[in-house]
């Protein structure tokens, strides 16, 4: 496997820009997941790795070989596209082969390489099957077989999962985890759900409009968002997000008006009386509290109860709700008021202008996790 580096990439359709001078090293054998919401370029970008969009401006190395300049078939990576991409007149096994077979490489190595990517994927009893036989879980795992025996550089994703119901995207991903921990592949997987990105990724690619917003591991961007866009995105239920304002700072402390009280947050830059920030809170962070402790206050307009976790949704005013996660045993129904808090330390900040972090030392966070 080789390692990947895009130094200064973009792509233009006209006077369009769609992806803003980006630079990233992925490890060899690293999983890396970009993610982002629709149109925020993340499948263009890896489009420009696999050679399928030309490169505007920039430069593409795999391994130390630029390849920015060479087709899709020099570049020695492997796709798997969401829509499976199959033969339909083909049996399993010519679909896995069928690439070795357009480069001219002997049968017996074709039946070798795919007789071990079927055992590795468990389609052994399958080869003969045309994919119509198959289940959609099925063809994507001969997607993906047809990937592995090419013995690849890179293996590239693209939104792989989206059209499998929600079991079976529980249980390929876990299949894909698997997978990349056998065979130490350098991956390169496109998605918009965060929950995959989570759970697989090494480093996570956050992107939007073109630009990328943070690289960090799923932790860290869950812990240390770098900006509301992160804050918001990475995370579910979503980050509670309330612009407040300053009323004192004291020894590096800023004193802040929340809509049912007051809480003190340390932090490194500069902000003063009358400044406004953002607020940020995750719904696992708050708890009940007398009303005399409260940051915010409210009626429950929603309960969600989901079994494992039981979420409310709590008007606190001004058209504002936030929420929060109630015990999964609790009684709390529609109409309920509740005073909630949570800890200083959990808090995170935001410049409602530009969106940008406000640097803290969290306590319970080394200092290489700080965001600055």
């Amino acid at each position: 496997m080789a390692a990947i580096e895009l130094r200064d990439i973009r792509k233009d359709y006209g006077n369009v820009t769609v992806i803003r001078s980006i630079s990233l090293f992925i490890e060899s054998g690293e999983f890396v997941v970009l993610v982002g919401p629709s149109g925020c370029g993340k499948s263009t970008l890896l489009r420009m790795l696999a050679g399928l969009e030309e490169i505007s401006d920039g430069e593409v190395l795999i391994g130390d070989r630029p390849v920015g300049h060479l087709p899709p078939a020099e570049r020695n990576v492997a796709m798997v596209f969401q829509d499976y991409a199959l033969y339909p007149h083909m049996s399993v096994a010519e679909n896995m082969g069928f690439g070795l077979k357009m480069r001219n490489a002997a049968q017996r190595e074709i039946d070798a390489r795919v007789g071990e990517a079927a055992s590795v994927l468990k389609l052994e009893p399958y080869l003969d099957r045309r994919p119509g036989q198959l289940s959609g879980g099925q063809r994507q795992r001969v997607a993906m077989g047809r990937a592995i025996v090419r013995n690849p550089d890179a293996f590239l994703f693209d939104e792989p999962l989206s059209n499998l119901d929600a079991a079976l995207r529980v249980e390929m991903r876990l299949e894909i985890a698997k997978l990349h921990r056998r065979i130490g592949a350098t991956t390169v997987y496109v998605t918009h759900d965060q929950v995959e990105a989570m759970t697989l990724a090494d480093r996570i690619v956050v992107m939007n409009g073109g630009n990328v917003e943070q690289v960090g591991a799923p932790l860290e961007l869950y812990h240390s968002p770098a900006t509301l866009f992160v804050a918001r995105f990475i995370g579910s239920p979503t980050m509670n997000v309330v612009d407040c304002d300053v009323v004192e700072r004291s020894a590096g402390c800023l004193n802040l008006a929340l809509p049912a009280g007051r809480v003190t947050v340390a932090v490194d830059e500069a902000a003063g009386p009358g400044d406004r920030v953002s607020f940020g809170v995750r719904p696992e962070d708050l708890t009940a509290c007398a009303a005399e402790e409260s940051w915010f206050s409210g009626t429950l307009g929603v309960v969600e109860r989901l079994g494992g976790q039981t979420f409310g949704y709590l008007d606190i005013g001004d058209d504002r709700t936030i929420t929060i996660e109630l015990p999964r045993d609790s009684r709390a129904k529609v109409g309920d008021r509740l005073a909630v808090k949570g800890s200083p330390a959990h808090v995170h900040l935001f410049d409602p202008e530009t969106g940008t972090r406000l640097a803290s030392q969290r306590p319970d966070q080394p200092a290489s996790m700080r965001v600055a």
